[in-house]
């Protein structure tokens, strides 16, 4: 896989808990970094036949591992303005220089 397939832009981002100066709790957005991503909607192919069991995965997200952030379930990617839920991580081959992940786009509801 070559830097040539991740030419979209996306970011790595976390809610944390913020106190503010009055003592209210709330959530806020981290971003974690701004990354290069090669995307892959869910399709009939025999990669994602192979998938089966990540059935509510709808996009496939490949990028440079980031050093000193291990990313996880607890993270999200927002790309080309929507909200991608992260379900699974792996690395790619073992080699500690790719990141694979299985993500849900999170589609806002109305009312």
């Amino acid at each position: 896989m070559g830097l040539g397939l991740m030419n979209k832009n996306a970011q790595l981002c976390i809610l944390q808990n913020t106190i503010d100066s009055e003592g209210f709790s709330g959530r806020s957005v981290v971003v974690l970094e701004n990354i290069r991503v090669f995307v892959e909607a869910k399709h009939g192919s025999e990669r994602w036949a192979n998938l089966a069991a990540f059935s509510e995965a709808t996009d496939l997200f490949r990028f440079r591992r980031i050093p000193n952030i291990i990313v996880d379930t607890k993270h999200y990617i927002m790309f080309n303005g929507f909200k991608y839920d992260i379900l699974s991580v792996e690395d790619v081959k073992g080699r500690n220089m790719y990141v694979e992940v299985l993500a849900k786009k999170v589609e806002a509801s109305n009312g």
